[in-house]
This record gives C-alpha cells, sequence and structure tokens, in this order.
C-alpha cells in the first residue's frame, strides 16, 4: 500500500540540513539558484519515510490502479502531491489506465490532474473523450484543459469537430474555432474561421490571431477592411497589422491615436501618430 506523505516537506527538510551543513560555505543567493540540482539529488535519496528507497524508485514500484488511488487520497486528504508521483503515473504504459480514471464520478480536481499526465504522454486515446469535455456541461477549467491538449492534435480531430460545429452553441464553438485554427488548408476551416473572425468584433485580437495562426492568406481582404474601420482601437490595430504581416501583407497608413487610452498609457501624453 502506498504511503500518503507529504514529500515536499521532506525536501524542504533536505534543503534545511543543506543550509545548516553548508552555513558560511555557500551564500543565500546560491542556494537558491541550486535549489533544481538539490532536487534532483533528493530524488535520488534514500529516505526512511519511503521504506528506505528514494523517491524515484518508491512510486515506480506501484501500479497504475495504485497510484491513481494514492493521487485521489493525497486530494482528498489535502496533503500536497509530490512530482515524483505525478511522473510515475505520466508513463506511457499507463494511458490507458489514466483515459479509465476520468469519469463524472471523481472530482474535478483529479480529472485536471489526470489530464495534465495525459498532456504530459500526448495521449490520442482521449481526444474523443475530450470532444465530449467541450460538447457537455463540464467546467470551464477543464473544457480549457481539453481544448489546449486538442489543439496538438487538430488535424486528428478535425472531421470530427467539423461535424459537431454546426450543431454547437456560441461557446463550444470558440473552442472548436481554437483548435481548427490549427489545421491544415481546408476551405470548410477557412470559411469558419473567417466567420467566428466577422461574429466577434469585440474580441479582435484573439480572431484575427486565429486567421494569423492558419496561415491562409485569402484572409487578408477581411482583416483589411476591419483595419480600416475609423474607430478602431489602439490595440485592436496592432493586432491586425500583426496578422497581415503574418499572411504577407503590409499596412502603412498612418493612424492617429493620440485620444485612445491604451495608446496614452503605452506611449505616454505625447502628441504622436502611428
Amino acid at each position: 500500500m502506498i504511503k500518503v506523505i507529504d514529500v515536499d516537506t521532506l525536501f524542504d527538510s533536505y534543503i534545511s540540513d543543506f543550509v545548516y551543513k553548508n552555513i558560511g560555505k555557500v551564500k543565500p543567493e546560491e542556494i537558491e539558484n541550486k535549489i533544481p540540482e538539490l532536487y534532483v539529488q533528493f530524488g535520488n535519496e534514500k529516505l526512511k519515510e519511503l521504506d528506505g528507497q528514494t523517491p524515484n524508485e518508491y512510486y515506480k514500484s506501484f501500479s497504475a490502479t495504485e497510484l491513481l488511488a494514492c493521487l485521489n487520497e493525497h486530494l482528498t486528504k489535502g496533503v500536497a502531491v509530490s512530482d515524483f508521483l505525478c511522473e510515475a503515473l505520466s508513463d506511457g504504459a499507463n494511458e490507458d489506465a489514466l483515459i479509465n480514471a476520468i469519469s463524472d464520478d471523481v472530482d474535478e480536481e483529479f480529472t485536471l490532474y489526470v489530464m495534465n499526465m495525459l498532456s504530459e504522454i500526448k495521449s490520442e486515446k482521449c481526444l474523443d473523450r475530450y470532444l465530449q469535455f467541450i460538447s457537455w456541461d463540464y467546467s470551464e477549467t477543464i473544457k480549457e484543459l481539453a481544448t489546449e491538449h486538442l489543439k496538438e492534435f487538430s488535424n486528428l480531430v478535425k472531421e470530427k469537430v467539423l461535424s459537431l460545429y454546426n450543431e454547437a452553441d456560441v461557446k463550444t464553438r470558440e473552442y472548436f474555432t481554437e483548435i481548427l485554427a490549427g489545421c491544415n488548408k481546408d476551405d470548410r476551416v477557412f470559411d469558419i474561421l473567417v466567420a467566428e473572425f466577422a461574429k466577434h468584433p469585440n474580441e479582435i485580437p484573439l480572431y484575427a490571431g486565429y486567421l494569423a495562426k492558419y496561415g491562409d492568406e485569402r484572409a487578408l481582404p477581411f482583416l483589411m477592411a476591419e483595419i480600416e474601420r475609423e474607430k478602431i482601437s489602439y490595440a485592436d490595430f496592432e493586432e491586425l497589422r500583426f496578422a497581415i504581416e503574418a499572411l504577407g501583407g503590409t499596412y502603412d497608413k498612418v493612424r492617429d491615436f493620440k485620444q485612445d487610452k491604451t495608446f496614452k498609457k503605452i506611449k505616454g501624453e505625447k502628441n504622436y501618430k502611428h
């Protein structure tokens, strides 16, 4: 049975011992810089609290089922979760066990830990489950984490996202758009990205960024039309210009932003024309 123990506290003691042994030899700022190195050393120290094993050895000696149960117990009892426990679980051999551990019966914090581990191993088997997270009634935190993972596999999930897009609500389409922006060229994707750009005049930086990331120069006329708006904000102007340049275009027209709050904050109160 795995011990539910605060390994971070053990590491704090390890650092304290190091400081005590090196009084007058190591400056305080040097100790701070050595913490990553000390953590690596600590991982290979045999500890009586871990039955004489090192933190690296201890958790890797248990099955995925036991490790997941230990993770859940840590969270339930409010005991800090060790990086060594997470590393042991973030093994490709545990992929199926991690996916099976995600269910509506577990705590959200537990789910988020497992999702981060699946991201570490770049799991492809969880993609359908993550699309459910986005499409169904889950928290924004879970939806956002699922989206980040799906973005890494945008071309693999493209067809499924396109099939779900038309029936999705407005918020869900926002997540889908973020995923589609990373896909290879496809007229269906291009049409969605342009349409979403037009639908979100108050979120120009975000949606212009998607068009820039997608990399299709056919979006230039839409970006040019938007940047020409008379009352465009300085922040939107800069993001649009960046997107235009990213797609191979240029915008050299001089615009006056001296009354724009963001511009004044960045440039000061000078009478400046861009």
